[in-house]
């Protein structure tokens, strides 16, 4: 007689398929590698009578192996669920059964989360109701299917066959073995989507606060005083407090509704690239994400897609400033700990700051921070700042001492189509005082919720592992013991900075913002025929799907045409019908704001755009007479806009000559490349070549205030404010209105840029330099005509005067 149970299993499936909205499915079913003449067995991380119906209908539905199949196997009949074996007990088990009668099977580990995706619904009983860390009763079970069974988010792991692993006679031993391995997928996947688990923020406090290393820090600040000490433990655990975050799942699927919402209306859409590397890591790497920081959208924006992606969000260190009423707490629990702009002067704030951070990475949470430290106002990526790296650098060496977990960094980069604080930018680049972040400065970018943003892009670059990296830099780097501040991390620290800002850089996209203003900026009156516009709008795209050795660029998708109209309903161009011919143009305000997103992108056309540049006074230049006159100021160009710079010089510059020539824009002729003859051709050629003009004119002025000195003569500060005053005369006298063109932050990038080369050196705080960089700077002179080369040197030789 069949047990009742059985009987009502299935009305009872029939009823969970009719109630239950399945979210999310990882991978898809058509992905998973089945071979269709094994049996399937499935495998759930612990008997659940909700989790094996819902397997059943969901198998059922998608054309997989049923999950509710018996298969005849040895002498008997199984189930095509098999419960995850548990300790061994000597008892005769379903999988030790399959291993005795050596029959083929495939094992396929299922991972259900109930609530973990919540859509429109998250109120209080979505929240209370959502799988946690800890293992759910029946009652709470069947009251998660009640309220999250709308919900719900399915990991499939990859098929696991018996004779794979059934390396051993004892079939006991090969039990041991499988178990082992599906135990440690599904806590695998489990901290994948969930993360670990949340430790009390009180008692994580206490254990930054009563580490060894606060305490040395006490003992060295209050000396013998034990009333000093006392005074300075409290002062620490403020601290603590003041830092920690207080991550909340129940917040977190709050948020994860609010922000769905909130892009709703503000973006046409997110674009997701490159998650899959994410994927391949987290479970068994500790991950730190370092975005580029464009926007204060950039922190919700990437958690919230990593939420959506299956992922547990990061644990995100925010500006101080953002601890504001209302706004403060609620990050917090989303994730976010603050941190003071500055520790100087600071050193018992550091330390619990730095414990803090080590013991997140130590318990294997993700972490998210911006390198760069603040908002680029410029569009471009700036130079990684030491800090952070830093204090992640020393807590990976101490855990490594300890056999803790990998760490790896994952660069992010954010594209939009256009951003909240446009305005803001602008001004703070022209001069005007940055703004305080308060409740009532949040609820006036509100009102710009109705104004069209277009479309966002994530983008995930190639990941850095962070052993890997130190084997290559600092081979001895394992022999330090855990010491957390080796003499070498100075040295490394900048290196590990310059390889993320590259790696963000590479995993750069293109929209129709970025290329329309790439060439609209081209032109000298930002003015263009649209026809013109158009042409120079697929040469941009196609360039970047033809350049040999290069990481793919994601383009944008339909035609030029789109992408224009796409930039005029962004309020971005003017559009002027014209009986002759119609015309684009951006006024001063427009063209000021295109800079910002031509910034994100004019790394990806620098080799190009340098190239292009050497045509524009030259018709002609030899192979080895091109790259001789390139190779000075290249290293300096590159390391400005944080490119990987190529093997070969010569071969990079050849192949950017050979992709012209396709296009039509230079032709091959004897052992030399040539200008092209056709009007139209040469005009897209000059506008390639302006995308390099302005970071050229500042490195000519620079070289021209340093070089008309004796060595000696400037600071590294007085050389760089000296060459930003000298571009904002220029830019004055030519009419530009592009405050990022003297930008501060540029100026002493390049400087440090010339250091790094090797082209300038530090002396008692004074910049000396040598015949050689006099020699390459009259090499590279040749690069611009008479005309702006006059231009330049008048502006520089007035402000000598």
């Amino acid at each position: 007689m069949a047990s009742p149970l059985r009987v009502l299993r299935a009305p009872l499936r029939r009823l969970l398929a009719a109630w239950v909205q399945v979210r999310r499915i990882e991978p898809p079913p058509s992905a998973l590698d089945l071979a269709p003449d094994i049996p399937t067995l499935y495998v759930l991380p612990r008997a659940s009578l909700s989790d094996g119906l819902l397997l059943e209908s969901l198998t059922d539905r998608h054309g997989l192996p049923s999950a509710s199949a018996r298969h005849h196997l040895g002498d008997r009949d199984t189930s095509a669920l098999l419960p995850l074996p548990g300790p061994c007990t000597g008892r005769p088990t379903p999988l030790r059964h399959l291993l005795v009668s050596g029959q083929e099977v495939q094992l396929v580990p299922v991972s259900v989360f109930w609530g973990r995706a919540p859509g429109k619904g998250f109120g209080f009983r979505h929240l209370l109701a959502a799988d946690g860390w800890r293992l759910a009763g029946r009652l709470r079970r069947l009251l998660s299917v009640l309220v999250n069974g709308r919900d719900l988010e399915i990991h499939f792991g990859a098929p696991l066959r018996l004779s794979e692993l059934a390396d051993d006679r004892d079939p006991a031993l090969i039990e041991r073995k499988v178990a082992r391995l599906l135990r440690v997928h599904f806590r695998r996947v489990r901290a994948r989507v969930l993360g670990p688990d949340l430790s009390h923020r009180r008692t994580l406090i206490e254990a930054a606060v009563r580490s060894a290393e606060v305490e040395r820090t006490i003992a060295e600040q209050a000396g013998s005083d034990p009333t000093a000490r006392a005074r300075l433990r409290r002062r620490a655990r403020r601290y603590g407090h003041e830092i920690a975050s207080n991550m909340s799942y129940p917040v977190l699927r709050f948020l994860d509704g609010v922000l769905q919402r909130l892009w709703n209306r503000l973006y046409d859409g997110i674009d997701v690239l490159g998650m899959e590397r994410v994927k391949a890591l987290a479970g068994r790497h500790t991950l730190v994400y370092v975005p580029c920081h464009r926007s204060h959208v950039d922190y919700l924006l990437l958690s919230y897609v990593l939420y959506r992606q299956g992922l547990m969000p990061p644990h995100i260190a925010a500006g101080r400033n953002l601890d504001m009423p209302l706004v403060g707490p609620l990050l917090r629990r989303g994730g976010a700990f603050f941190m003071r702009r500055s520790f100087r002067g600071q050193p018992l704030y550091a330390r619990v700051f730095e414990e803090y951070l080590h013991r997140l990475l130590a318990r294997g949470h993700s972490l998210e921070y911006f390198i760069e430290g603040g908002r680029s106002r410029s569009g471009r990526m700036l130079p990684a700042r030491p800090g952070m790296l830093a204090m992640t650098l020393g807590s990976f060496l101490r855990s490594q001492a300890r056999g803790g977990a990998p760490l790896s960094f994952v660069p992010v980069y954010i594209g939009y189509e256009r951003i909240l604080e446009e305005a803001s930018y602008q001004q703070e680049l022209a001069g005007s005082a940055k703004r305080k972040e308060t409740p009532l400065a949040l609820l006036r970018v509100l009102g710009r919720l109705r104004q069209p943003h277009g479309r966002v892009t994530v983008s995930i670059g190639e990941p850095l592992a962070l052993a890997t990296f130190l084997d290559r830099v600092q081979p001895g780097w394992r022999e330090t013991g855990g010491e957390p501040r080796p003499a070498w991390r100075q040295a490394v620290v900048p290196r590990l900075g310059e390889t993320l800002t590259r790696r963000i850089n590479a995993a750069a996209t293109l929209n129709p913002v970025n290329l329309v203003a790439l060439a609209l900026l081209s032109t000298p009156h930002q003015a263009l025929e649209a026809e013109l516009l158009e042409r120079q709008l697929a040469l941009l795209a196609e360039l970047r799907r033809t350049r040999p050795g290069e990481t793919p660029c994601g383009l944008p998708p339909g035609r030029p045409r789109d992408w224009i109209d796409r930039a005029r309903a962004l309020g971005l161009i003017h559009y002027h019908p014209h009986a002759l011919g119609d015309i684009v143009t951006a006024d001063a305000r427009q063209a000021a704001r295109l800079a910002w997103y031509r910034n994100n992108v004019l790394h990806l056309y620098a080799l190009i755009g340098l190239v292009a540049f050497a045509f524009r006074h030259h018709a002609r230049h030899g192979r080895d007479e091109l790259a001789t006159l390139l190779a000075p100021g290249w290293p300096v160009l590159a390391h400005e806009l944080s490119l990987t710079p190529p093997d070969s010089l010569p071969q990079a510059v050849e192949a950017v000559c050979t992709t012209l020539s396709r296009e039509g824009l230079l032709t091959l002729e004897g052992s030399g490349w040539r200008r092209p003859d056709g009007l139209a051709e040469a005009e897209q050629l000059r506008m390639l070549g302006l995308l390099m003009q302005p970071p050229l004119e500042r490195g000519y002025l620079l070289l021209a205030s340093l070089l008309g000195e004796a060595p000696g003569r400037f600071t590294h500060a007085e050389l760089a404010d000296h060459t930003r005053q000298l571009a904002e005369r220029l830019a004055q006298l030519t009419g530009r209105e592009a405050p990022e063109f003297f930008d501060a932050r540029l100026f002493d990038g390049l400087v440090r840029s010339l250091e790094a080369e090797g082209w300038l050196e530090t002396r008692d705080g004074r910049l000396h330099y040598g015949e050689a960089l006099r020699e390459a700077a009259q090499r590279s002179r040749a690069l611009f005509d008479p005309a702006l080369r006059h231009r330049l040197e008048r502006v520089t030789a007035r402000r000598a005067r």
